[in-house]
Protein backbone atom coordinates (compact mmCIF):
# COMPACT_ATOMS: atom_id res chain seq x y z
CA UNK A 1 0.00 0.00 0.00
CA UNK A 2 1.20 3.73 -0.58
CA UNK A 3 0.14 6.35 1.86
CA UNK A 4 -1.00 9.26 0.36
CA UNK A 5 -0.20 12.37 2.10
CA UNK A 6 -1.20 16.32 1.76
CA UNK A 7 0.48 19.31 1.84
CA UNK A 8 0.11 23.00 1.34
CA UNK A 9 8.84 32.29 -8.98
CA UNK A 10 9.48 32.43 -12.40
CA UNK A 11 10.93 29.60 -15.16
CA UNK A 12 13.91 27.87 -14.51
CA UNK A 13 16.56 26.64 -17.19
CA UNK A 14 16.56 22.94 -16.97
CA UNK A 15 19.53 21.05 -16.83
CA UNK A 16 19.12 17.33 -17.80
CA UNK A 17 19.52 14.04 -15.39
CA UNK A 18 21.84 11.89 -16.64
CA UNK A 19 19.57 9.13 -18.31
CA UNK A 20 19.68 5.38 -16.32
CA UNK A 21 21.06 2.52 -18.45
CA UNK A 22 18.07 0.70 -20.13
CA UNK A 23 17.25 -2.23 -17.44
CA UNK A 24 17.13 -5.87 -18.12
CA UNK A 25 13.78 -8.48 -17.42
CA UNK A 26 10.23 -8.08 -18.90
CA UNK A 27 9.24 -4.10 -18.59
CA UNK A 28 5.90 -5.19 -18.51
CA UNK A 29 3.47 -8.03 -17.84
CA UNK A 30 -0.14 -9.37 -18.73
CA UNK A 31 -2.08 -9.30 -16.24
CA UNK A 32 -5.01 -8.96 -17.64
CA UNK A 33 -6.17 -13.23 -16.45
CA UNK A 34 -5.18 -11.96 -12.57
CA UNK A 35 -6.46 -9.14 -12.82
CA UNK A 36 -10.19 -10.05 -13.33
CA UNK A 37 -11.21 -7.37 -15.90
CA UNK A 38 -12.97 -9.50 -18.60
CA UNK A 39 -14.27 -7.70 -21.54
CA UNK A 40 -14.15 -8.50 -25.40
CA UNK A 41 -14.65 -5.18 -27.22
CA UNK A 42 -17.75 -6.14 -30.20
CA UNK A 43 -17.86 -3.98 -33.69
CA UNK A 44 -20.72 -5.17 -35.24
CA UNK A 45 -19.16 -6.35 -38.64
CA UNK A 46 -21.39 -8.35 -40.94
CA UNK A 47 -18.70 -8.35 -44.28
CA UNK A 48 -19.89 -5.05 -45.37
CA UNK A 49 -16.82 -2.82 -44.09
CA UNK A 50 -19.31 -0.34 -42.37
CA UNK A 51 -16.26 2.31 -41.79
CA UNK A 52 -16.98 2.90 -37.81
CA UNK A 53 -16.49 -1.01 -37.26
CA UNK A 54 -12.64 -0.01 -37.69
CA UNK A 55 -12.04 2.83 -35.51
CA UNK A 56 -13.02 1.90 -31.62
CA UNK A 57 -12.58 2.00 -28.70
CA UNK A 58 -10.69 3.80 -26.85
CA UNK A 59 -10.12 3.70 -22.73
CA UNK A 60 -10.19 5.48 -19.68
CA UNK A 61 -8.60 5.81 -16.01
CA UNK A 62 -9.93 7.54 -13.58
CA UNK A 63 -10.29 7.11 -9.65
CA UNK A 64 -14.53 7.50 -9.90
CA UNK A 65 -15.17 6.63 -5.87
CA UNK A 66 -12.14 9.05 -4.79
CA UNK A 67 -10.31 6.20 -2.89
CA UNK A 68 -6.80 6.50 -4.28
CA UNK A 69 -6.67 4.34 -7.28
CA UNK A 70 -7.61 4.06 -10.81
CA UNK A 71 -10.74 2.74 -12.00
CA UNK A 72 -11.25 1.24 -16.11
CA UNK A 73 -14.38 2.72 -17.83
CA UNK A 74 -14.18 0.86 -21.62
CA UNK A 75 -16.89 2.45 -24.29
CA UNK A 76 -18.49 -0.87 -25.98
CA UNK A 77 -19.96 -1.04 -29.84
CA UNK A 78 -23.17 -2.20 -31.17
CA UNK A 79 -24.56 -3.62 -34.20
CA UNK A 80 -24.72 -0.93 -36.73
CA UNK A 81 -28.31 0.34 -39.12
CA UNK A 82 -30.84 -2.48 -39.52
CA UNK A 83 -28.13 -5.70 -38.70
CA UNK A 84 -28.89 -7.39 -35.43
CA UNK A 85 -26.53 -9.77 -33.42
CA UNK A 86 -27.97 -12.75 -35.54
CA UNK A 87 -26.14 -10.81 -38.43
CA UNK A 88 -22.80 -10.52 -36.73
CA UNK A 89 -19.80 -12.42 -37.76
CA UNK A 90 -18.05 -13.07 -34.53
CA UNK A 91 -21.20 -12.83 -31.55
CA UNK A 92 -20.81 -10.62 -28.71
CA UNK A 93 -19.65 -12.16 -25.09
CA UNK A 94 -21.36 -10.45 -23.09
CA UNK A 95 -24.30 -7.87 -22.90
CA UNK A 96 -23.37 -4.74 -25.96
CA UNK A 97 -22.95 -2.00 -22.83
CA UNK A 98 -20.15 0.41 -21.94
CA UNK A 99 -18.58 -1.00 -18.95
CA UNK A 100 -16.95 0.39 -15.44
CA UNK A 101 -14.47 -1.81 -13.85
CA UNK A 102 -13.61 -1.06 -10.00
CA UNK A 103 -10.72 -0.95 -8.59
CA UNK A 104 -9.89 -3.18 -5.56
CA UNK A 105 -6.49 -3.45 -5.62
CA UNK A 106 -5.53 -5.82 -2.79
CA UNK A 107 -3.95 -5.25 0.59
CA UNK A 108 -0.35 -5.61 0.96
CA UNK A 109 0.98 -9.43 0.39
CA UNK A 110 -1.36 -10.07 -1.65
CA UNK A 111 -0.43 -12.22 -4.87
CA UNK A 112 -2.17 -10.42 -7.17
CA UNK A 113 -0.72 -6.69 -7.87
CA UNK A 114 -4.35 -5.24 -8.90
CA UNK A 115 -7.90 -6.45 -8.76
CA UNK A 116 -10.74 -5.10 -10.64
CA UNK A 117 -14.82 -5.89 -10.04
CA UNK A 118 -17.57 -5.04 -12.97
CA UNK A 119 -19.99 -2.43 -11.37
CA UNK A 120 -21.37 -1.20 -14.25
CA UNK A 121 -25.03 -2.67 -12.99
CA UNK A 122 -24.78 -0.93 -9.69
CA UNK A 123 -22.98 2.31 -11.49
CA UNK A 124 -26.34 4.10 -13.41
CA UNK A 125 -23.84 4.01 -16.93
CA UNK A 126 -26.18 3.04 -19.44
CA UNK A 127 -24.46 3.75 -23.07
CA UNK A 128 -26.67 4.24 -25.83
CA UNK A 129 -24.88 4.55 -28.75
CA UNK A 130 -22.02 3.04 -30.71
CA UNK A 131 -19.11 3.88 -28.63
CA UNK A 132 -15.87 5.16 -29.52
CA UNK A 133 -13.82 6.33 -26.27
CA UNK A 134 -13.85 8.97 -23.49
CA UNK A 135 -12.89 11.68 -21.77
CA UNK A 136 -12.91 12.44 -17.95
CA UNK A 137 -12.58 15.39 -15.80
CA UNK A 138 -14.80 16.81 -12.76
CA UNK A 139 -17.20 19.69 -14.82
CA UNK A 140 -18.82 20.84 -11.93
CA UNK A 141 -16.13 21.07 -9.30
CA UNK A 142 -17.78 19.00 -6.68
CA UNK A 143 -14.52 16.73 -6.49
CA UNK A 144 -15.92 13.90 -7.82
CA UNK A 145 -14.36 12.68 -11.58
CA UNK A 146 -17.45 12.66 -14.28
CA UNK A 147 -17.08 10.88 -17.66
CA UNK A 148 -17.80 11.93 -21.18
CA UNK A 149 -18.67 9.26 -23.97
CA UNK A 150 -18.17 9.82 -27.47
CA UNK A 151 -19.55 7.47 -30.12
CA UNK A 152 -21.22 7.23 -33.84
CA UNK A 153 -24.16 8.96 -32.68
CA UNK A 154 -24.68 10.91 -29.67
CA UNK A 155 -21.95 11.54 -26.91
CA UNK A 156 -23.17 10.96 -23.44
CA UNK A 157 -22.06 12.91 -19.94
CA UNK A 158 -22.67 11.21 -17.05
CA UNK A 159 -22.10 13.09 -14.00
CA UNK A 160 -20.48 11.15 -10.94
CA UNK A 161 -22.96 11.59 -7.86
CA UNK A 162 -20.28 11.03 -5.60
CA UNK A 163 -21.58 7.86 -4.01
CA UNK A 164 -20.51 5.50 -6.37
CA UNK A 165 -23.33 6.31 -9.36
CA UNK A 166 -23.86 8.65 -11.92
CA UNK A 167 -26.59 10.00 -13.57
CA UNK A 168 -26.89 10.59 -17.63
CA UNK A 169 -27.30 14.40 -17.51
CA UNK A 170 -26.43 15.19 -21.34
CA UNK A 171 -29.80 17.12 -22.45
CA UNK A 172 -29.98 18.92 -19.20
CA UNK A 173 -25.93 19.98 -20.26
CA UNK A 174 -26.36 20.80 -24.02
CA UNK A 175 -23.57 17.88 -24.95
CA UNK A 176 -24.94 15.16 -26.95
CA UNK A 177 -23.76 16.81 -29.58
CA UNK A 178 -24.20 14.13 -32.50
CA UNK A 179 -22.21 12.65 -35.47
CA UNK A 180 -18.91 10.71 -34.85
CA UNK A 181 -16.74 11.84 -32.16
CA UNK A 182 -14.21 9.93 -31.20
CA UNK A 183 -11.42 12.01 -28.66
CA UNK A 184 -12.31 14.86 -26.38
CA UNK A 185 -11.07 16.80 -23.65
CA UNK A 186 -11.54 18.74 -20.75
CA UNK A 187 -10.01 21.74 -21.04
CA UNK A 188 -10.27 25.22 -18.87
CA UNK A 189 -9.98 27.66 -21.80
CA UNK A 190 -9.95 31.07 -19.89
CA UNK A 191 -8.71 30.02 -16.65
CA UNK A 192 -12.09 30.52 -14.71
CA UNK A 193 -11.48 27.48 -12.86
CA UNK A 194 -14.28 25.39 -14.60
CA UNK A 195 -13.74 22.44 -17.28
CA UNK A 196 -15.07 23.86 -20.92
CA UNK A 197 -14.89 20.69 -22.91
CA UNK A 198 -13.76 20.29 -26.95
CA UNK A 199 -15.13 17.57 -29.03
CA UNK A 200 -13.04 16.25 -32.03
CA UNK A 201 -15.15 15.38 -34.55
CA UNK A 202 -14.06 12.64 -37.21
CA UNK A 203 -15.93 12.35 -40.63
CA UNK A 204 -19.75 12.78 -42.05
CA UNK A 205 -20.93 9.14 -42.23
CA UNK A 206 -24.26 7.01 -42.63
CA UNK A 207 -24.59 3.23 -42.70
CA UNK A 208 -26.74 4.39 -45.30
CA UNK A 209 -24.89 6.16 -47.60
CA UNK A 210 -21.62 3.90 -46.57
CA UNK A 211 -19.83 3.80 -49.72
CA UNK A 212 -17.85 0.39 -50.78
CA UNK A 213 -13.99 0.88 -51.16
CA UNK A 214 -11.46 -1.69 -52.76
CA UNK A 215 -8.22 -3.08 -51.93
CA UNK A 216 -5.64 -3.40 -55.12
CA UNK A 217 -7.03 -6.98 -55.59
CA UNK A 218 -10.53 -5.64 -56.37
CA UNK A 219 -11.89 -7.29 -52.81
CA UNK A 220 -14.37 -5.03 -50.81
CA UNK A 221 -11.75 -3.22 -47.94
CA UNK A 222 -12.31 -0.42 -45.28
CA UNK A 223 -12.13 3.03 -46.77
CA UNK A 224 -9.57 5.67 -46.33
CA UNK A 225 -11.15 9.06 -44.50
CA UNK A 226 -11.12 11.17 -47.77
CA UNK A 227 -14.21 9.28 -49.27
CA UNK A 228 -15.88 11.56 -46.47
CA UNK A 229 -16.23 14.96 -45.87
CA UNK A 230 -14.88 15.79 -42.66
CA UNK A 231 -17.27 17.44 -39.61
CA UNK A 232 -16.24 20.16 -37.92
CA UNK A 233 -15.20 19.29 -34.14
CA UNK A 234 -17.00 21.73 -31.41
CA UNK A 235 -15.98 23.75 -28.36
CA UNK A 236 -18.18 23.98 -25.37
CA UNK A 237 -18.14 26.58 -22.92
CA UNK A 238 -18.91 25.52 -18.92
CA UNK A 239 -21.66 27.82 -17.65
CA UNK A 240 -21.05 26.93 -14.10
CA UNK A 241 -24.26 25.76 -13.68
CA UNK A 242 -24.22 22.31 -15.04
CA UNK A 243 -24.74 23.41 -18.87
CA UNK A 244 -22.63 24.23 -21.63
CA UNK A 245 -22.70 26.46 -24.89
CA UNK A 246 -21.31 25.98 -28.27
CA UNK A 247 -18.58 28.56 -28.66
CA UNK A 248 -16.91 26.93 -31.88
CA UNK A 249 -17.55 29.79 -33.94
CA UNK A 250 -17.33 32.60 -31.18
CA UNK A 251 -13.88 30.85 -30.07
CA UNK A 252 -12.46 31.23 -34.05
CA UNK A 253 -12.10 27.19 -34.14
CA UNK A 254 -14.97 27.35 -37.25
CA UNK A 255 -13.24 28.21 -40.15
CA UNK A 256 -10.87 25.46 -39.97
CA UNK A 257 -11.36 21.85 -39.79
CA UNK A 258 -10.02 18.22 -40.20
CA UNK A 259 -11.20 14.58 -39.85
CA UNK A 260 -9.62 14.74 -36.28
CA UNK A 261 -8.77 11.50 -34.03
CA UNK A 262 -6.52 12.70 -31.31
CA UNK A 263 -6.71 15.73 -29.43
CA UNK A 264 -3.88 16.97 -26.35
CA UNK A 265 -4.20 20.42 -24.57
CA UNK A 266 -1.12 21.68 -23.28
CA UNK A 267 0.78 25.31 -22.94
CA UNK A 268 2.61 24.50 -26.37
CA UNK A 269 4.13 28.49 -26.79
CA UNK A 270 4.97 29.12 -22.90
CA UNK A 271 2.75 32.23 -21.94
CA UNK A 272 0.70 30.67 -19.14
CA UNK A 273 -2.19 29.45 -20.96
CA UNK A 274 -3.92 25.87 -22.39
CA UNK A 275 -3.64 25.84 -26.16
CA UNK A 276 -4.97 22.66 -27.95
CA UNK A 277 -3.42 20.48 -30.99
CA UNK A 278 -6.17 18.33 -33.18
CA UNK A 279 -4.41 15.09 -34.94
CA UNK A 280 -6.47 15.04 -38.26
CA UNK A 281 -6.54 12.03 -40.69
CA UNK A 282 -5.51 12.20 -44.17
CA UNK A 283 -6.06 16.57 -43.33
CA UNK A 284 -4.03 19.25 -41.95
CA UNK A 285 -3.31 19.17 -38.16
CA UNK A 286 -4.40 22.22 -36.49
CA UNK A 287 -2.83 23.99 -33.69
CA UNK A 288 -5.11 25.97 -31.48
CA UNK A 289 -3.37 28.75 -29.75
CA UNK A 290 -4.94 30.31 -26.96
CA UNK A 291 -5.46 34.08 -27.44
CA UNK A 292 -6.29 34.94 -23.76
CA UNK A 293 -9.70 36.52 -25.13
CA UNK A 294 -11.58 33.37 -25.39
CA UNK A 295 -10.39 33.08 -28.43
CA UNK A 296 -8.51 30.71 -30.80
CA UNK A 297 -5.96 31.18 -33.72
CA UNK A 298 -4.40 28.02 -35.96
CA UNK A 299 -1.03 28.31 -36.03
CA UNK A 300 -0.31 24.69 -37.29
CA UNK A 301 1.13 25.82 -40.71
CA UNK A 302 3.59 28.17 -39.55
CA UNK A 303 4.20 25.83 -36.50
CA UNK A 304 5.03 22.71 -38.63
CA UNK A 305 2.72 20.72 -37.44
CA UNK A 306 -0.16 20.95 -39.89
CA UNK A 307 1.82 18.48 -42.88
CA UNK A 308 5.02 16.42 -42.77
CA UNK A 309 8.21 18.04 -44.06
CA UNK A 310 7.23 16.98 -47.46
CA UNK A 311 3.91 18.54 -47.40
CA UNK A 312 2.27 15.57 -46.93
CA UNK A 313 -1.14 15.97 -44.56
CA UNK A 314 -0.62 12.71 -43.00
CA UNK A 315 -3.16 10.08 -41.22
CA UNK A 316 -2.10 11.40 -37.52
CA UNK A 317 -3.83 9.46 -35.20
CA UNK A 318 -3.29 9.12 -31.86
CA UNK A 319 -1.49 12.11 -29.88
CA UNK A 320 0.53 13.23 -26.62
CA UNK A 321 2.57 16.35 -25.52
CA UNK A 322 5.32 15.89 -23.14
CA UNK A 323 8.74 17.52 -22.62
CA UNK A 324 10.79 14.29 -23.68
CA UNK A 325 14.11 16.70 -24.00
CA UNK A 326 14.09 18.18 -21.00
CA UNK A 327 14.47 21.60 -22.08
CA UNK A 328 10.92 23.14 -20.44
CA UNK A 329 8.72 23.14 -23.27
CA UNK A 330 5.69 20.72 -24.30
CA UNK A 331 6.78 18.58 -27.52
CA UNK A 332 4.89 15.99 -29.61
CA UNK A 333 4.66 12.93 -30.48
CA UNK A 334 1.83 11.60 -33.16
CA UNK A 335 1.08 8.68 -34.32
CA UNK A 336 0.61 7.55 -38.19
CA UNK A 337 -0.37 5.09 -40.91
CA UNK A 338 1.65 2.29 -42.24
CA UNK A 339 4.12 3.25 -44.60
CA UNK A 340 4.28 6.98 -43.40
CA UNK A 341 5.77 6.67 -40.24
CA UNK A 342 5.43 8.89 -36.45
CA UNK A 343 6.25 11.55 -36.49
CA UNK A 344 8.24 13.46 -33.24
CA UNK A 345 7.59 17.22 -33.21
CA UNK A 346 10.28 18.80 -31.05
CA UNK A 347 9.16 22.52 -29.61
CA UNK A 348 11.80 25.12 -29.83
CA UNK A 349 9.86 26.71 -27.00
CA UNK A 350 7.35 29.43 -28.76
CA UNK A 351 5.34 27.19 -30.50
CA UNK A 352 7.57 26.18 -33.04
CA UNK A 353 8.37 22.56 -34.40
CA UNK A 354 10.71 20.54 -36.32
CA UNK A 355 10.02 17.01 -36.84
CA UNK A 356 12.98 15.18 -35.48
CA UNK A 357 11.67 11.76 -35.93
CA UNK A 358 14.31 9.78 -38.40
CA UNK A 359 16.87 11.57 -36.39
CA UNK A 360 15.68 10.50 -33.46
CA UNK A 361 15.43 6.72 -34.63
CA UNK A 362 11.47 6.99 -34.43
CA UNK A 363 10.68 7.26 -37.96
CA UNK A 364 12.20 3.70 -39.18
CA UNK A 365 10.76 1.73 -36.54
CA UNK A 366 7.49 2.86 -36.82
CA UNK A 367 7.02 2.52 -40.61
CA UNK A 368 5.60 -1.08 -40.00
CA UNK A 369 2.62 -0.01 -38.03
CA UNK A 370 -0.45 2.11 -38.02
CA UNK A 371 -0.32 4.07 -34.84
CA UNK A 372 -3.63 4.73 -32.92
CA UNK A 373 -3.10 4.62 -28.82
CA UNK A 374 0.18 6.54 -28.14
CA UNK A 375 1.81 8.76 -25.57
CA UNK A 376 4.35 9.78 -23.41
CA UNK A 377 5.84 7.41 -19.90
CA UNK A 378 9.03 6.96 -18.18
CA UNK A 379 8.56 3.55 -17.86
CA UNK A 380 12.36 2.95 -15.67
CA UNK A 381 11.78 6.86 -14.29
CA UNK A 382 15.15 7.75 -14.95
CA UNK A 383 13.77 11.20 -15.83
CA UNK A 384 13.49 10.32 -19.62
CA UNK A 385 10.07 10.16 -21.13
CA UNK A 386 9.66 7.11 -23.29
CA UNK A 387 6.68 6.18 -25.57
CA UNK A 388 4.46 3.07 -26.05
CA UNK A 389 2.04 3.12 -29.00
CA UNK A 390 -0.84 0.61 -29.58
CA UNK A 391 -0.58 -0.37 -33.29
CA UNK A 392 -3.03 -2.00 -35.59
CA UNK A 393 -3.94 -1.77 -39.25
CA UNK A 394 -7.10 0.07 -41.31
CA UNK A 395 -6.76 -2.04 -44.17
CA UNK A 396 -6.13 -5.33 -44.98
CA UNK A 397 -3.01 -6.91 -46.47
CA UNK A 398 -3.46 -8.53 -50.01
CA UNK A 399 -3.07 -12.15 -48.32
CA UNK A 400 -5.60 -11.93 -45.51
CA UNK A 401 -8.26 -10.79 -48.45
CA UNK A 402 -7.59 -13.42 -50.66
CA UNK A 403 -7.88 -15.66 -47.55
CA UNK A 404 -11.30 -14.31 -46.76
CA UNK A 405 -10.47 -13.27 -43.33
CA UNK A 406 -12.88 -10.39 -42.35
CA UNK A 407 -10.29 -8.77 -39.80
CA UNK A 408 -7.04 -9.45 -40.24
CA UNK A 409 -6.11 -5.97 -38.93
CA UNK A 410 -3.33 -7.32 -36.08
CA UNK A 411 -0.51 -5.49 -35.33
CA UNK A 412 2.34 -5.63 -32.06
CA UNK A 413 3.04 -2.74 -29.76
CA UNK A 414 6.21 -0.84 -29.57
CA UNK A 415 7.85 0.69 -27.12
CA UNK A 416 10.87 3.09 -27.68
CA UNK A 417 13.04 3.81 -24.65
CA UNK A 418 14.59 7.28 -24.47
CA UNK A 419 18.51 7.47 -24.12
CA UNK A 420 18.52 10.75 -23.04
CA UNK A 421 20.62 12.71 -26.05
CA UNK A 422 17.55 13.46 -28.19
CA UNK A 423 17.31 9.53 -30.00
CA UNK A 424 15.28 6.50 -28.76
CA UNK A 425 15.69 3.02 -28.89
CA UNK A 426 13.47 0.43 -30.32
CA UNK A 427 13.06 -1.59 -26.69
CA UNK A 428 9.84 -3.74 -27.70
CA UNK A 429 11.58 -6.76 -27.55
CA UNK A 430 12.81 -6.00 -23.97
CA UNK A 431 9.13 -4.84 -22.86
CA UNK A 432 8.16 -8.47 -22.49
CA UNK A 433 5.76 -11.12 -23.83
CA UNK A 434 2.55 -8.62 -23.75
CA UNK A 435 4.35 -6.79 -26.50
CA UNK A 436 4.52 -9.47 -28.56
CA UNK A 437 0.76 -10.90 -29.02
CA UNK A 438 -0.33 -9.12 -32.02
CA UNK A 439 -4.19 -7.39 -31.78
CA UNK A 440 -6.08 -4.39 -33.23
CA UNK A 441 -4.71 -2.00 -30.84
CA UNK A 442 -6.68 1.44 -30.68
CA UNK A 443 -7.01 3.06 -27.21
CA UNK A 444 -4.04 3.03 -24.40
CA UNK A 445 -4.70 4.91 -21.22
CA UNK A 446 -1.49 5.37 -19.09
CA UNK A 447 -1.58 5.30 -15.06
CA UNK A 448 -0.47 3.91 -12.27
CA UNK A 449 -2.66 1.11 -11.56
CA UNK A 450 -1.45 -0.17 -8.28
CA UNK A 451 -0.09 2.74 -6.75
CA UNK A 452 3.27 0.93 -7.05
CA UNK A 453 5.19 4.27 -8.48
CA UNK A 454 5.85 3.06 -11.64
CA UNK A 455 3.38 3.55 -14.92
CA UNK A 456 1.07 0.87 -16.09
CA UNK A 457 -1.04 0.54 -19.49
CA UNK A 458 -4.59 -0.69 -20.61
CA UNK A 459 -5.03 -1.11 -24.05
CA UNK A 460 -8.63 -1.34 -26.11
CA UNK A 461 -8.18 -3.84 -28.77
CA UNK A 462 -10.82 -3.07 -31.67
CA UNK A 463 -12.84 -7.03 -31.48
CA UNK A 464 -10.10 -7.89 -29.22
CA UNK A 465 -9.98 -7.97 -25.55
CA UNK A 466 -9.05 -5.15 -22.87
CA UNK A 467 -5.68 -5.55 -21.77
CA UNK A 468 -4.20 -4.62 -18.33
CA UNK A 469 -0.13 -4.60 -18.63
CA UNK A 470 1.30 -3.70 -15.38
CA UNK A 471 4.80 -2.35 -15.24
CA UNK A 472 7.67 -4.17 -13.61
CA UNK A 473 10.70 -2.08 -13.71
CA UNK A 474 9.94 1.45 -13.23
CA UNK A 475 9.36 1.53 -9.29
CA UNK A 476 13.13 -0.52 -8.95
CA UNK A 477 14.47 3.18 -9.05
CA UNK A 478 13.33 6.12 -7.24
CA UNK A 479 9.74 8.01 -7.30
CA UNK A 480 7.28 10.58 -6.27
CA UNK A 481 3.81 11.01 -7.04
CA UNK A 482 1.66 14.45 -6.98
CA UNK A 483 -2.04 14.88 -7.43
CA UNK A 484 -2.75 18.70 -7.99
CA UNK A 485 -6.32 19.83 -6.92
CA UNK A 486 -7.35 22.90 -6.95
CA UNK A 487 -9.45 25.47 -5.24
CA UNK A 488 -12.82 24.34 -6.68
CA UNK A 489 -11.52 20.81 -5.41
CA UNK A 490 -11.12 19.15 -8.45
CA UNK A 491 -7.36 17.90 -10.46
CA UNK A 492 -6.30 20.55 -11.64
CA UNK A 493 -5.48 19.87 -15.37
CA UNK A 494 -3.34 21.99 -17.35
CA UNK A 495 -1.24 22.70 -14.21
CA UNK A 496 2.72 22.71 -14.72
CA UNK A 497 5.17 21.30 -12.20
CA UNK A 498 8.74 22.31 -12.21
CA UNK A 499 10.88 19.46 -10.54
CA UNK A 500 13.95 20.27 -8.68
CA UNK A 501 15.28 16.42 -8.07
CA UNK A 502 17.55 16.21 -5.08
CA UNK A 503 20.38 15.81 -7.29
CA UNK A 504 20.11 19.17 -9.15
CA UNK A 505 18.36 18.42 -11.65
CA UNK A 506 14.98 19.69 -13.07
CA UNK A 507 11.89 18.05 -15.05
CA UNK A 508 9.10 19.90 -16.07
CA UNK A 509 5.58 17.90 -16.26
CA UNK A 510 1.74 18.62 -16.37
CA UNK A 511 -1.45 17.49 -15.01
CA UNK A 512 -3.57 16.27 -17.94
CA UNK A 513 -5.87 13.19 -18.67
CA UNK A 514 -6.34 13.99 -22.11
CA UNK A 515 -3.51 12.60 -24.95
CA UNK A 516 -2.99 9.24 -26.74
CA UNK A 517 -6.28 7.92 -28.66
CA UNK A 518 -9.71 8.57 -27.29
CA UNK A 519 -8.49 7.70 -24.23
CA UNK A 520 -8.56 9.47 -20.55
CA UNK A 521 -5.40 8.92 -18.44
CA UNK A 522 -3.97 9.25 -14.51
CA UNK A 523 -4.03 12.89 -14.08
CA UNK A 524 -1.76 12.35 -11.51
CA UNK A 525 1.89 13.23 -11.89
CA UNK A 526 4.43 10.59 -11.80
CA UNK A 527 8.51 12.35 -11.30
CA UNK A 528 11.35 9.41 -12.08
CA UNK A 529 13.80 10.24 -9.36
CA UNK A 530 16.65 7.75 -11.12
CA UNK A 531 19.05 6.71 -8.04
CA UNK A 532 17.84 9.61 -5.98
CA UNK A 533 16.12 8.88 -3.13
CA UNK A 534 15.73 12.06 -1.07
CA UNK A 535 12.66 14.81 -1.27
CA UNK A 536 12.35 16.47 -4.09
CA UNK A 537 11.09 20.31 -4.75
CA UNK A 538 8.39 21.45 -6.94
CA UNK A 539 7.04 24.58 -8.25
CA UNK A 540 3.33 24.43 -9.42
CA UNK A 541 2.12 26.42 -11.72
CA UNK A 542 -1.74 26.15 -11.59
CA UNK A 543 -4.27 27.09 -14.03
CA UNK A 544 -5.04 30.49 -12.86
CA UNK A 545 -1.35 31.80 -13.44
CA UNK A 546 -0.68 31.26 -9.43
CA UNK A 547 2.28 29.42 -8.38
CA UNK A 548 3.56 27.30 -5.10
CA UNK A 549 6.37 25.57 -3.82
CA UNK A 550 5.97 22.68 -2.13
CA UNK A 551 8.45 19.47 -0.90
CA UNK A 552 7.51 16.52 -1.88
CA UNK A 553 8.39 12.72 -0.17
CA UNK A 554 10.09 9.92 -1.84
CA UNK A 555 8.13 6.62 -2.90
CA UNK A 556 4.69 7.70 -2.18
CA UNK A 557 1.79 10.57 -3.59
CA UNK A 558 1.34 13.59 -2.19
CA UNK A 559 -1.89 15.42 -2.53
CA UNK A 560 -1.56 19.41 -2.89
CA UNK A 561 -4.56 21.46 -2.61
CA UNK A 562 -4.17 25.36 -4.09
CA UNK A 563 -3.74 27.85 -1.24
CA UNK A 564 -3.65 25.27 1.43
Amino acid sequence: MVAMAACGGGAPQPATPAAASAPSGNWFTDATEASGLRMTHFNGMTGEFLYPEVMAPGVALFDYDNDGDLDIFVPQARMLGTKTVADALVKPEQPLRGRLFRNDRPAAGSPDAVHFTDVTDASGIVQTSYGMGAATGDFNNDGCVDLYVTAFGSNQLFKNNCNGTFSDVTSASRTADPGWTVSAAFVDIDRDGWLDLFVGHYVRYSVAANVRCYSITGLNDYCPPNVYRAEPSHLLHNNRNGTFTDITAKAGLSAEYGAALGVSTADFNNDGWIDIHVSNDSTPNQLWINQKNGTFMNTAALAGTAVSPEGEAKASMGVDAGDFDNDGDEDMFIGELLGQGADLYVNDGTGTFSDESARAGLRGPSLAATTFGSGWLDVDNDGWLDVVTANGAVTHAVEALARKERFALQQKRQLFHNLGNGRFEDATARAGAAFAVPEVGRGLAFGDLDNDGDTDLVVGNDAGPVRVLLNTIGNTQGWAGVRLVDRGGRDALGARVTVRRADGKTLIRRTRADGSYASANDPRILIGLGSASASTSIEVLWPDGSTSTHAVPPGRYTTITQGR
